[in-house]
């Protein structure tokens, strides 16, 4: 009896290592997300960083935009067709007022009207990324968004910014190389633009 056990302990302790060296320790598990360095702030100072805009996959032939009126109770807009979504939380606003999101038609790039409009909250923004250049694709530099304070600004080559504001790169469930949103918090209004360094 005391033979069989030993046998039964020691197929034990040999199943368990080799179930544990046939596994592939060496493969990461997914990733989380990657958050964008910021230089945040309302003091109005220039980044050092130089960023190109990123493009839509397919460039839009008219101009979409929205409006909606938010209050103090906060609230959501969204431009389905370009993948935007920007959530005001509860107090973001002290009365109601009148917002429009225009999308540029080339760049993953928008304007905020009106103007200059400033936030007691974090007001969150996010991109859906399946209609621009980088889905689908491993994600080769970091995404940044980016405050452009020239709404005139045209947005090809490589662009100087004013602002580069807290972001979030979130990563495909089914494979941690490709970025399928990015997500972003601003604390005031003007033209902002998702960009890569």
């Amino acid at each position: 009896m005391n033979r069989l056990r030993l046998l039964l302990a020691v197929s034990l302790v040999l199943g368990g290592l080799i179930i544990t060296s046939c596994s592939d320790s060496g493969l990461p598990g997914p990733t989380g997300p990657i958050a964008a360095a910021s230089d945040h702030g309302s003091d109005g100072g220039s980044s050092s960083l130089q960023l190109k805009a990123l493009w839509w996959k397919d460039t839009y032939d008219r101009q979409i935009s929205v409006s909606k009126t938010i209050d103090a109770s906060g609230g959501t807009i969204s431009l389905p067709q370009t993948g935007l979504t920007v959530s005001f939380p509860r107090g973001a606003l002290q009365s109601a007022l009148k917002i429009t999101i225009t999308a540029d038609k080339d760049y993953v790039a928008y304007k905020f009207d009106p103007a200059g409009t400033q936030f007691l909250k974090d007001v969150t923004v996010t991109q859906l990324l399946d209609n621009t250049t980088v889905f689908g694709e491993p994600l080769r530099n970091q995404l940044y968004a980016a405050y452009i304070a020239d709404d005139n600004l045209k947005l090809s080559g490589t662009l100087p910014v004013l602002e580069i504001e807290p972001s979030t790169t979130i990563f495909s469930a089914l494979n941690p190389l490709l970025p399928q949103a990015q997500v972003w918090v601003i604390r005031h209004f003007s033209r902002y633009m998702l960009a890569s360094g």
